[in-house]
C-alpha cells in the first residue's frame, strides 16, 4: 500500500508541473547558508565551521546515501552496523550519536530524545546538505548538542529538466530513479521517485529495499510573499540474519519503516526592513521489527518477536525579522508536540507476553538573535528559552564573530561559543517493567567553543581552513541496575565527558584538476563514569568514548579528461578506536583496527542533449577497490569490493 501511495504522489506531482513555462527563477540561495542563523547569511559571515555539500556533485561521484556523503566531512565519524540498510549513526566532534540534530527542509526528523538512523536517507532530489558544527540549541532547540545536519530538497528553477537513471552492481544492487525540476519567474518545483534494492553482503536474509518519493514547490504570489511546500515519503525494509555477536543464524528477521515528512512555510515582507515568517512541520514514522518463528518446530527459548512504534513530531514556528542597516534582529516562538505509541509481542516456551505504551509531551520555546556586519567584522549573538512540560525551563545561548584580518592576504579569523541541550527519551522518562523511568530527569547539556583561521592561497585557487574546538558534555543520562528503593527509577543524570580536537580542510584547482582533503584529530575523555564500573563499562574515567576514531583522513581528486569525460579518485583512512564486546557480561574491551578505503570512478557523456534529443551519461564507481576488511561496529563486517554502473537519461533544459 505504501509503495502504491508513493507512485500516485509522484505521478500527480509530475502531471501538475508539466504545464509550467520555463523561465529563470528567483529561488536560488547560491553562496548563502540557511542553517546557522534565522535568516540566510553568506559563508564568510559565519563564525562556526560549516560545510556545504552540493547534491549534484555527490550524485556525480556515484554516491546514493546521505551517510556515504557525510563520510568525507571533517569532524564526523559514520558508523554502520554491517551491510547496506543496517543501523547507521553519526558521531559529530566526539558527541554521542543522538547529539546531532537532523533537519529535512527545516523539519526535525530525529526521534524524541535525539536518536536517528541514517540508513534510509538517500541523495535523490537533494539540493545540498549543510553541516553545522558546534552547539546550535540557541536557534534549533533540543538535540543540537554537537551540531546540525540539514538536508535541503531541490528547489527547481529555469527550463524544465527531467532525468531517468538506473544503477546495477555488486551485492545484487538494483536502483532506479526518475525526477523532474524547473520553474518560472514566480514558481520553482521538483519531484523525484526512486527505489533502491540490494541483496546485502551476507549469504542469506540480508536484503534491503528503500523506496522514496520527494518533492518541493516554491511560489511567489506577489513581490512581498513567498510560500514553500515540501514532502518526503519513504518505505523501507532491512533483512538481517545476525544475532548480537554478528553470527548469521536467522532466516526471517527484518526491520521496516514508513516515514513521512511534510513542511510548509510562508514569508511576508511588510516593508524593506520588516518581515514575518511562519513554518509548520510534521515528521511521522511507523516502524518496527518482525522476527517470526523460523519453523513449526521453533518452540524453544525466545523464538518470536514483533514490535511497532508510531512516532510523530509536529512543530509550529513563528518569527519576525527587523532589519536596521547591516543588522538583523529576530524574535521567535515555537511549539512542538511529540507523541509515541508502541506495541510489542514476545513468543517463548514460557508463554506469550505483550506490552503497550503511549507517551506525549509538549515544548514551547522563545528565542531572539541578532546578526550583522561592521566593516570587515561579522557578528552573531542569540539565546533561547525552553519551556518543557517535563523538565521545566532551560536556557541556551550562542555567540560568535568572523573577522577579515587581511583583505590583501585573504586571511579570516573566526570564533564562536555556546551551550546546548538534549531532552531525555520517552523510555528514560516513562519506562515501566524491567526498567523504571525518571520523570524528573534534566536534559543533557554541553558547553563548547571553537577558533578557526581561513586562508586564501594562489589568488583564490586554493583555500585552507583550520578549526580548533573544545566541548564538555554534562548531566549525561545513565541506567543503573541497582535502585535506591524497590520501586525507584533506573535513570539519572550522572555522567560527564570532554571532547576536543582539530579540523584541517584544504581544497584547490590546478588546471583541469580539482582536489580537496580533510584531516581530523579527535581526543575524547570520560570525566565521570556515573554508575558504570570496571574495564568493560561503556564509560570508564580517563578513557576515550567508544567508536570515535582519533584520526580520520579523506581526500578526493577529480579531473576533466576532455569535454565529455570526468575521472575521480577518493581515499579515506579511519584510525583505530575503542569498542566493547557486549555479547559477554561484563563486556570485554576491544580495539577496532584502522582501515582505508579507495574508490575510483568517472563518467562519460555518451550522447549530448540537443533539441528534441535526450542526453545519455554513463557513470562508473568502484568502492573499496583494495577489498579491505573492516568493522565499524565490533563483529559486524563492512562491505567488501564493489563495482557499480549507472546510466542517466537527461531531458530538456539549457546547456
Amino acid at each position: 500500500m505504501a509503495r502504491r501511495t508513493l507512485a500516485v504522489l509522484a505521478l500527480a506531482a509530475l502531471s501538475s508541473t508539466s504545464a509550467l513555462v520555463a523561465q529563470e527563477s528567483a529561488f536560488s540561495l547560491d553562496g548563502l547558508v540557511v542553517t546557522t542563523s534565522p535568516t540566510p547569511r553568506s559563508a564568510d559571515a559565519i563564525s562556526s565551521n560549516v560545510t556545504v555539500l552540493e547534491g549534484e556533485d555527490l550524485r556525480a561521484a556515484g554516491l546514493s546515501t546521505v551517510a556515504d556523503a557525510l563520510r568525507t566531512v571533517s569532524g564526523l565519524a559514520v558508523v554502520q552496523s554491517g551491510s547496506f540498510g543496517a543501523a547507521t549513526s553519526v558521531f559529530l566532534r566526539g558527541g554521542e550519536s543522538d547529539y546531532v540534530l537532523v533537519l529535512l527542509d527545516d523539519v526535525q526528523i530525529n526521534q524524541p530524545g535525539g536518536g536517528f538512523d541514517f540508513a534510509a536517507l538517500t541523495l535523490w532530489n537533494v539540493e545540498r546538505i549543510e553541516i553545522v558544527r558546534g552547539p546550535s540549541s540557541a536557534l534549533h532547540g533540543s538535540d543540537a548538542m554537537a551540531g546540525v545536519i540539514h538536508i535541503i530538497t531541490r528547489a527547481g528553477h529555469g527550463p524544465m529538466t527531467a532525468t531517468l537513471s538506473t544503477r546495477l552492481g555488486s551485492f545484487g544492487r538494483r536502483d532506479w530513479s526518475a525526477g523532474a525540476a524547473g520553474g518560472t519567474e514566480r514558481t520553482g518545483y521538483s519531484i523525484s521517485l526512486s527505489r533502491s534494492r540490494t541483496d546485502g553482503i551476507l549469504a542469506f536474509n540480508n536484503r534491503h529495499d528503500n523506496t522514496v518519493a520527494s518533492g518541493r514547490l516554491s511560489f511567489l504570489p506577489d513581490d512581498r510573499t513567498r510560500a514553500d511546500i515540501s514532502f518526503r515519503v519513504g518505505d523501507r525494509e532491512y533483512h538481517y540474519p545476525t544475532d548480537d555477536a554478528g553470527n548469521a543464524v536467522d532466516r526471517n528477521a527484518f526491520t521496516y519503516g514508513d516515514e513521512t515528512v511534510l513542511s510548509a512555510s510562508l514569508r511576508r515582507e511588510f516593508s524593506s526592513g520588516f518581515d514575518v515568517q511562519a513554518r509548520v512541520g510534521v515528521a511521522d514514522t511507523d516502524g518496527g521489527a518482525d522476527d517470526a518463528p523460523d519453523a513449526a518446530s521453533d518452540t524453544l527459548g525466545f523464538f518470536g518477536f514483533t514490535s511497532l512504534d508510531h512516532i510523530r513530531r509536529a512543530t509550529v514556528d513563528l518569527r519576525a525579522n527587523l532589519r536596521t542597516g547591516d543588522f538583523v534582529a529576530t524574535g521567535g516562538w515555537e511549539i512542538e508536540q511529540e507523541r509515541q505509541r508502541s506495541l510489542t509481542e514476545s513468543l517463548s516456551q514460557y508463554g506469550a507476553s505483550s506490552g503497550r505504551s503511549e507517551y506525549a509531551r509538549e515544548n514551547k520555546a522563545y528565542y531572539a538573535h541578532v546578526t550583522g556586519e561592521l566593516s570587515r567584522l561579522a557578528l552573531n549573538v542569540g539565546g533561547r528559552l525552553e519551556d518543557n512540560e517535563r523538565f521545566g525551563t532551560f536556557g541556551t545561548w550562542q555567540m560568535g564573530a568572523s573577522w577579515l584580518a587581511s583583505q590583501r592576504l585573504g586571511t579570516r579569523l573566526r570564533g564562536s561559543a555556546g551551550t546546548s541541550l538534549k531532552e531525555p527519551t520517552f523510555f528514560e522518562n516513562f519506562a515501566t517493567g524491567f526498567a523504571v523511568g525518571n520523570e524528573n530527569l534534566e536534559p543533557e547539556c554541553s558547553r563548547s567553543w571553537e577558533f578557526g583561521v581561513d586562508q586564501v592561497l594562489f589568488a583564490g585557487d586554493a583555500h585552507v581552513r583550520v578549526t580548533w574546538f573544545d566541548q564538555s558534555f554534562e548531566d549525561l543520562i545513565q541506567y543503573t541496575f541497582v535502585t535506591s528503593t524497590p520501586d525507584g527509577s533506573n535513570f539519572f543524570n550522572v555522567a560527564a565527558a570532554n571532547s576536543r580536537g582539530l579540523e584541517l580542510e584544504i581544497d584547490g584547482v590546478v588546471g583541469s584538476f580539482r582536489g580537496s582533503a580533510s584531516w581530523t584529530r579527535l581526543d575524547t575523555e570520560v570525566t565521570d563514569s556515573g554508575f558504570q564500573e570496571g574495564p568493560g563499562a561503556a564509560f570508564v574515567v580517563g578513557e576515550s568514548l567508544l567508536r570515535r576514531p582519533k584520526h580520520t583522513f579523506n581526500a578526493r581528486v577529480a579531473a576533466d579528461a576532455g569535454s565529455r569525460v570526468q575521472l575521480f579518485a577518493d581515499v579515506s583512512v579511519v584510525g583505530s578506536r575503542a569498542d566493547r564486546d557486549f555479547t559477554q557480561f561484563p563486556a570485554v574491551p576491544v580495539q577496532l583496527a584502522r582501515y582505508s578505503n579507495l574508490a575510483l570512478g568517472g563518467s562519460i557523456e555518451v550522447v549530448t542533449a540537443d533539441a528534441g534529443r535526450p542526453g545519455f551519461v554513463l557513470e562508473l564507481r568502484a568502492q573499496n577497490l583494495l577489498d579491505r576488511d573492516f568493522e565499524e561496529v565490533f563483529s559486524f563486517r563492512g562491505p567488501g569490493r564493489a563495482l557499480y554502473v549507472k546510466g542517466v537519461l537527461r531531458f530538456g533544459g539549457e546547456r
